[in-house]
């Protein structure tokens, strides 16, 4: 790391930013802390109570602990427009959709590096800093993105949609830590989140439940669960937007248990199976997205390991070019995974360098 470099750095309230800003103070950076407002106010006010308040009284004791500036960043439209649009879109044609990938890319990334570019002028930040596990290397080729050594708290499947440029100019300063040992330096920083929960869920959805989210921006539209088995309809759904393939509960089904396992947006038809879901290995994918340079495939594919959704487990496969007749590159996994669904995305790495991803389109057979 460059020394005495001018650092933008993000604080969520959270105890993962708080210590990575007080490492860049300690490193003796030129430190500007940033709160982003994603929180659509306007809009959920009705679902829950605003939780952004709560977490930038916390944002505000540590930064006043560490003396660093603090500057509030109202994003809320770009989240509406490059994060929220997406995943309504998603929804409504079936998907899973995965915010936080974009939320990264679009927003912390994107939208705030425009941001703090503009208001900087000739004093430009060097680099755009975050509580993310995560690990940036130096490599033959360019700046790489790793996997933190915590497997559980890896987050390098959520960031996986930045481009090169973005990448270059990232600080991950807690990346290379536990999570014990974040905790046991919030301590000894004497920072008001030494003791905070870790947050969970869609961050710009604070207390709101996901399904209250939904349903009040795509409403109620009634339609068949339908068993696989036999075609027959065997329960009525409040929207398909509602379930995702894998799902069990809270499907009002008795006699199972039952899973999602297909859904027809057209017909408003969710599918379900008595006992689980359809293991399957290979999957259609959308447009590859890599970090860096594309890797080179040889015409038999890549070698490589998958995350096909954030956590530890990592799937070794292939990544196979078009057939005859298809432009679509497919997932070939080592082993099958019952819950897959089109939307999520499949994240390439090779050992524990993050290379790129891509959209999963489909399940196939075979």
């Amino acid at each position: 790391m460059l020394p005495d470099m001018r650092v933008a750095a993000l604080v969520s309230g959270g105890v993962d930013s708080s210590v990575a800003l007080a490492r860049l103070v300690e490193e003796g950076h030129e430190v500007h802390a940033f709160y982003l407002k994603v929180w659509l106010e306007d809009e959920l006010a009705s679902l829950a109570q605003c939780p952004w308040e709560e977490d930038l009284r916390f944002v505000k004791a540590v930064t006043e602990r560490l003396g660093v500036p603090l500057t509030v960043v109202p994003l809320q439209q770009a989240y509406r427009e490059r994060v929220v649009a997406y995943l309504l879109d998603e929804l409504e044609r079936g998907g899973t959709p995965s915010p936080d990938l974009f939320c990264n890319a679009r927003i912390k990334f994107g939208a705030f590096a425009d941001f703090v570019d503009a208001e900087a002028g000739t004093r430009r930040f060097e680099r755009l800093a975050t509580g993310h596990y995560a690990v940036r290397r130096e490599g033959p080729e360019g700046t790489e993105l790793h996997r933190a050594p915590d497997p559980v708290k890896d987050q390098s499947y959520f960031l996986s949609r930045l481009t090169g440029a973005q990448l270059d100019r990232c600080l991950f300063p807690v990346g290379g830590l536990m999570k014990a040992e974040v905790r046991r330096l919030a301590a000894q920083f004497g920072l008001a989140t030494s003791d905070r929960p870790d947050s969970q869920g869609i961050c710009f959805l604070g207390n709101v439940r996901y399904r209250d989210f939904v349903r009040a921006h795509l409403g109620v539209r009634r339609g068949p669960v339908v068993d696989e088995a036999g075609g027959e309809r065997i329960g009525t759904h409040q929207g398909h937007w509602l379930h995702t393939i894998g799902q069990r509960r809270g499907l009002g089904l008795s006699g199972g248990p039952w899973y999602v396992v297909g859904k027809d947006p057209a017909a408003n038809r969710v599918v379900v199976r008595r006992g689980g879901g359809t293991p399957r290995t290979r999957f259609a994918l959308g447009a590859r997205h890599w970090i860096g340079a594309p890797l080179r495939d040889g015409g038999s594919g890549l070698r490589l390991s998958f995350k096909v959704r954030h956590g530890p487990d990592l799937i070794p496969g292939r990544l196979r070019p078009p057939g005859p007749g298809s432009a679509a590159w497919e997932l070939e996994l080592d082993r099958p995974d019952p819950g897959v669904a089109p939307g999520q995305f499949a994240v390439f790495y090779r050992g524990t360098h993050c290379l790129g991803s891509a959209r999963i389109a489909g399940g196939k057979s075979g």
